[in-house]
């Protein structure tokens, strides 16, 4: 009768000891070590156990923590699959924490390497060996959720002093001996923020305008809506410690006054969507003024609500009022019919022949290198959907003289002198663009 194939498998031994004190010996405790591991290796023999020949020593490296070089070489061989078996003398002698302990397993058990203590009986390939083994993870998970309940009492007990825990630091503090300090070019930004968002009233439009004018965390990301929201909503501004949804008074100073915090705070109360609707009736229209019917009446402004939603129209005053009964257009989308004349403006700064009647008309009063007045009208191009909704009105007022709506299209007539007017703001000379703040 054949002998069963026995498996080879392959053992390393690890020894470590606290101190160096004695490892000058020709006889030390490292090396008592490996032969205690080495006996109960040639013992299991004909478990198909073999002594490697590599030695893993820490000699003079706590039990405390992993960062030891040979534990690690014996880590990497295992994830590289060369060893079978880690034997030890002591358990104490792998690691003295048992949080360590249980990470350590957790890699015994992944590669499917077997851990032996040959002086205590400690076996993981038996059952009392992985008895003893969930008994002391229990334990280790039991340390763990101690610790854990002690760190969470403190820090909501600190919090509740107003203390700064450690973490993220809110823009516009530094953290200072354990402590919150404003740091004021950055407390100026918050405040910035602050004040323009009670006269804008729009988390949107704010985010798009910071976005514009390269306004950055202290973390050098460009502040978004998302992280404009977090910093409108964090009550570490006005001088509070939060901890679980309540507000406790803190340590720290406040960076803005609890007078604009609460104005803030009752603007955001209100719904994105009644905000935005007093935002849309309060925009006024780009071409008021400027756009004509096919009679060759003016067409005016004009509003209505359905179901909560703004709709905007230009709309024949004098067809509405009878004065004439042949208008070919009475009403039209405002969106729609601004978006056009947007569209054929942009178009048209693009063209050559207008940035030479534009040159022109500028040097009319100041000498302008033509080179300026190419580069000033491609820049208004991009920066377009940045500006405000009275600014956006502001620019069409100085670049439209009349646009004729017509039922096969419209025709648009710029002012060369009101070109040259933008070129200037544009290229830096004047007082620039007013954005509203």
């Amino acid at each position: 009768m054949k002998k069963p194939l026995v498996r080879k498998l392959r053992c390393a031994i690890y020894t470590r000891k606290s101190s160096e004190e004695g490892l000058d010996m020709e006889f030390n405790s490292l090396d008592a070590q490996r032969e205690a591991c080495s006996a109960y290796i040639s013992s299991q023999r004909a478990e198909g156990w073999l002594e490697l020949a590599d030695q893993y020593d820490d000699g003079g490296f706590s039990g405390g923590t992993l960062e030891r070089p040979a534990l690690k070489r014996v880590l990497a061989d295992i994830e590289a699959g060369r060893l079978d078996v880690v034997v030890v003398y002591k358990i104490d002698r792998l690691s003295r924490s048992l949080m360590d302990f249980a990470r350590l397993v957790e890699v015994f058990d992944r590669t499917g390497v077997t851990f032996v203590s040959v002086t205590q009986s400690f076996n993981t390939t038996t059952s009392m060996g992985r008895l003893t083994l969930n008994v002391l993870l229990s334990f280790a998970q039991f340390e763990r959720e101690v610790i854990g309940e002690r760190i969470r009492d403190k820090v909501a007990a600190s919090r509740r002093r107003g203390m700064w825990m450690g973490g993220f630091v809110p823009m516009g503090y530094r953290a200072q001996d354990r402590k919150l300090v404003i740091h004021e070019p950055e407390a100026a930004v918050i405040r910035m923020i602050f004040e323009r968002f009670l006269k804008v009233g729009s988390a949107t439009t704010l985010a798009r305008l910071l976005r514009a004018e390269d306004v950055r965390s202290h973390r050098g990301r460009v502040i978004d809506k998302e992280s404009l929201y977090r910093i409108l909503r964090n009550q570490v501004y006005i001088g509070l410690a939060v901890h679980k949804g309540v507000a406790y008074a803190g340590e720290h100073a406040p960076i803005i006054s609890q007078s604009l915090w609460d104005k803030s705070q009752s603007i955001l109360r209100e719904s994105p969507r009644t905000r935005a609707c007093r935002s849309r009736a309060s925009t006024p229209a780009l071409l008021k003024g400027l756009l004509f019917g096919p009679s060759g009446r003016a067409m005016s402004p004009a509003h209505t609500r359905r179901g909560g939603k703004l709709y905007r129209y230009y709309v024949c005053q004098a067809a509405l009022k009878g004065e004439i009964s042949d208008a070919a257009i009475r009403r039209v989308s405002a969106a729609a019919i601004e978006a056009a004349v947007i569209n054929q403006l942009r178009a048209l700064l693009k063209s050559p022949e207008i940035v030479m009647a534009t040159w022109r008309g500028a040097n009319a009063g100041v000498e302008l290198p033509e080179a300026m007045v190419g580069e000033a009208l491609e820049r208004l191009d991009p920066l377009w959907d940045e500006l405000f909704p009275a600014e956006q009105a502001r620019i069409i007022q100085l670049l439209v003289q009349r646009v004729d709506l017509k039922p096969d299209g419209l025709e648009l007539r710029l002012r060369t002198q009101g070109l040259g007017h933008v070129v200037q703001e544009l290229g830096g000379i004047g007082d620039g663009f007013r954005r509203a703040a």
